[in-house]
């Protein structure tokens, strides 16, 4: 047998091992997953602390008056709703006066005219928020998000005191109506999820931090604890960074999945899905290293299957009699990697409610994965940019302002795994 066989047998022993260890792990964690609905902490809850609800929007004419609706109908007892509409160039700010003027008082609705030096938009907008809000708990979530339960907040709240949690990060529902969603959003969310495993996150014991810009909720000593939104006003996944520093400073921090809670589009096109996975990935992965890593491991264990499985069975149909064992144990070896790396594919998207036969697309998701893993390779290393919402980034330095008619989404939505988490928090997910 020549070395070239020896070393491609060793891979294919290696990319299957690899994911039998994540079949094991992945019905370990679907046992122990934390799923929130609308049936959950139906009891009365101990107590009522005073929450603001803050939420960020920027060019979200499309989105924002779903959200807000859906937020005054939740039915917590003492809870304000603030709004800041930051610099946005649509009807984004009329339709918030409108809905303001019919909201009894409840909803609150503050403009940023300019963006202060030193800070990115969503960050700022969320200071700004802050700085008014008079909620002893906070809750922060994204304008493109739509609470279809009145009960989310009460559910959250419920969740914090059963776990006697500091910080919780509820993950979405994902709607993909479109092709390219339904190929892209599950690949990127698994190789994220890598990384932020929800059962290392919840663990007080592990490093491991994750949390969604979507939906977080946190006690204001928590919040000023960890130094508010000012320790992260040039981050770009600010989501993940707050999660990790809570952790640090001995915050308990908790994840969990939503069915029936609140959901939201990431990505409303295929271009800016990729400049948005660029940028998640970025800014939870950040060191180029890891994002070296991350781009090897999604080829390595995910690229290289089908095409070796293929090219060992043609090996065999085509070998002499001395050599044809080898070939033969090659087919079967890579076969069983193709098999077992199907089956938790298959059994990944049914949690992220994307029809398992979306799966057969998978290796398409991985090739559109590591363009946009490699994208942010790139910009890790200083020699690639971001525009998002109007403004264009590299590295982590905000360099200048465009039109946003061109540009995607708010330029800090958080996501998962939750994957990524992942909306993004890359959301740790």
């Amino acid at each position: 047998m020549s070395l070239v066989l020896g070393i491609w047998l060793a891979a294919a022993v290696l990319v299957g091992f690899m994911w039998l260890v994540r079949l094991i792990a992945m019905v370990r964690v679907m046992r122990r997953r934390i799923v929130l609905g609308p049936g959950s902490h139906s009891s009365p809850l101990s107590e009522t602390p005073s929450l603001s609800v803050i939420v960020a929007a920027k060019d979200e004419e499309n989105n924002i008056e779903a959200c807000v609706k859906s937020l005054l109908k939740q039915d917590y007892p003492d809870y304000e709703l603030i709004i800041v509409d930051d610099r946005s160039t649509d009807r984004t700010g009329q339709l918030l006066q409108e809905l303001e003027r019919g909201a009894s008082g409840k909803l609150r609705v503050l403009t940023v005219e300019s963006l202060k030096d030193g800070w990115f938009g969503k960050n700022n907008a969320m200071r700004e928020g802050i700085e008014a809000s008079r909620g002893d708990w906070l809750c922060f979530s994204d304008a493109d998000c739509d609470f279809i339960c009145d009960r989310t907040l009460t559910i959250a709240v419920g969740e914090m005191q059963h776990r006697e949690a500091d910080f919780l990060s509820i993950t979405p529902m994902l709607e993909t109506p479109t092709f390219w969603e339904k190929i892209l959003q599950p690949v990127c969310a698994l190789a994220l999820i890598i990384w932020f495993l929800p059962e290392r996150v919840n663990n007080p014991r592990r490093p491991t931090a994750y949390a969604n810009g979507a939906f977080m909720m946190l006690r204001r000593a928590c919040y000023d604890g960890i130094g508010g939104h000012d320790r992260v006003k040039t981050e770009v996944n600010e989501d993940i960074h707050m999660a990790r520093f809570a952790k640090q400073e001995g915050f308990r921090l908790r994840v969990a999945e939503n069915d029936g809670l609140y959901w939201t589009r990431m990505y409303s096109s295929f271009r800016v899905a990729m400049q948005g996975w660029s940028r998640i990935f970025y800014g939870s992965l950040g060191k180029p290293h890891r994002l070296a890593i991350a781009l090897f491991m999604v080829g390595f264990f995910s690229l290289l299957t089908w095409p070796s499985a293929l090219a060992s069975a043609y090996g065999w149909s085509h070998a002499s009699t001395d050599v044809a064992w080898v070939w033969q144990l090659l087919t079967i070896e890579w076969s069983l990697a193709v098999l077992l790396m199907h089956v938790v594919i298959w059994r990944s998207y049914h949690p992220m409610r994307i029809p398992p036969i979306w799966s057969i697309f998978y290796w398409f998701g991985v090739c559109l994965t590591m363009v946009v893993l490699f994208r942010a390779l790139r910009r890790s290393l200083g020699s690639g940019s971001t525009t998002w919402r109007g403004t264009t980034y590299v590295g982590s330095r905000r360099v200048g302002d465009v039109s946003t008619a061109a540009t995607g989404e708010y330029e800090s939505d958080g996501t998962t795994p939750q994957a990524a988490t992942a909306k993004e928090s890359t959301s740790n997910a």
